[in-house]
């Protein structure tokens, strides 16, 4: 069992930054790949970045790529997305999700075992 809490959504002006993280529970997370997902109103969840158990590999939406760098901290149990150059259009409650699978990492949303509880990012045009 992997409980993951979000932190660091909020409130920016278009062309700011903010770090999300994701903290997880469990001895197993250095196994897992992880990933972040969004939802915007209306609209499905998207991943927008993925990472393998290692950090080797990860995996951008086209959209962000450029914009957003994921990485995570095996030792601390952490995931982070810093999401630069924020556009309105990012504006959505933010997920990370766990993969029991660990390589490689995933894109849609049945890959993941583990789902954190989601923060609000509101970028303002």
């Amino acid at each position: 069992q992997v409980q993951l809490v979000e932190s660091g959504g909020g409130l920016v002006q278009a062309g700011g930054s903010l770090r999300l993280s994701c903290a997880a529970s469990g001895r197993t997370f250095s196994s897992y790949a992880m990933g972040w997902f969004r939802q915007a109103p209306g609209k499905e969840r998207e991943c927008v970045a993925a990472i393998s158990r290692s950090g080797g590999t990860t995996y951008y939406k086209n959209s962000v790529k450029g914009r957003f760098t994921i990485s995570r901290d095996n030792a601390k149990n952490t995931v982070y997305l810093q999401m630069n150059s924020l556009k309105p259009e990012d504006t959505a409650v933010y997920y990370c999700a766990a993969d029991r699978t660990g390589f490689p990492p995933r894109i849609t949303l049945g890959a993941y075992d583990y789902w954190g509880q989601g923060t609000q990012v509101t970028v303002s045009s």
